[in-house]
């Protein structure tokens, strides 16, 4: 455990910084906690971190702490509409790395223009239909294949990278596109905690081969109108704003955006 006392001349917080944990440290000011800071390991290894602070003197003391004591780079993720404190965290040398929007996406055909039949050849598999074995190997492929692009860093933060390659997918999740005996599709639909009407696509992906010929639209169409006969009106998706395809698919469909996050990466 270690601290530090910051008492600027002109500014009337003195704070002390300790940290109290490998990954936990306190700003305390006239015996009071007034800021904690936090830091998360991802499963890519990248290390983020989260500062809760009473004023901006707290946070910036913690951050000041905080960044010396860690290696670089270092990650946070702010709500988009916080200004102040992506205010704080450029004022700490942040830079945004990317946006992720969500999308609030009808499910109603009529709105959303969707038909239900796929491409000539393509047959969707509905959710918890999927055979594990093949689902496994798509998912696999498919990020391989994004890694080897784009990496999978860019996909939605809710589908986070695993160690070594390491792949485990639940079918109850997940609806699959197949051309003769192959996967070659798959969309990932969750439920929000704590909304159990509400529904999450996290994931549409496509093998680079068989995209651009309307799978994964057929797909988005399957599950859209599967949740609209069980009376969902609307399902969420987060996009990565520099997917323009993705972008372009669910604007396509009358899907508006509700709210964005922001990464901000010190390097």
């Amino acid at each position: 455990m270690s601290s530090a006392r910051f008492t600027p001349g002109m500014d009337k917080h003195a704070v002390m910084i300790t940290r109290v944990a490998e990954t936990q440290w306190h700003a305390v000011e006239d015996d009071l906690t007034v800021g904690r800071g936090y830091t998360s390991l991802r499963p890519d290894g990248r290390m983020f971190l989260s500062i809760d602070a009473w004023h901006g003197a707290a946070f910036d003391r913690l951050a000041e702490t905080m960044l010396a004591d860690l290696p670089r780079p270092l990650y946070t993720v702010a709500d988009g509409a916080d200004l102040d404190l992506v205010s704080d965290w450029e004022r700490a040398g942040f830079t945004m790395r990317r946006r992720e929007w969500e999308y609030l996406v009808p499910t109603d055909p009529q709105v959303t223009g969707l038909g239900s039949a796929p491409p000539a050849g393509v047959t969707i598999v509905a959710v918890g239909r999927a055979e594990r074995g093949p689902l496994l190997t798509l998912e696999r492929v498919i990020r391989e294949e994004v890694e080897a692009t784009v990496g999978w860093r860019e996909m939605p933060a809710e589908v986070p990278p695993r160690p070594d390659g390491a792949t485990t997918v639940d079918p109850s999740q997940y609806a699959v596109a197949a051309q003769g005996d192959e996967y070659v599709g798959l969309l990932r639909v969750t439920t929000v905690l704590r909304q159990p009407r509400c529904r999450r696509i996290g994931l549409i992906a496509v093998r680079s081969g068989r995209q651009r010929r309307g799978v994964a639209r057929a797909l988005l169409a399957h599950v859209l109108g599967s949740l609209h006969r069980c009376g969902i009106e609307a399902a969420s998706a987060d996009v990565n704003e520099s997917n323009g395809a993705a972008v372009a698919l669910f604007e396509g469909v009358g899907a508006r955006r509700v709210n964005s996050s922001l990464e901000l990466v010190l390097r």
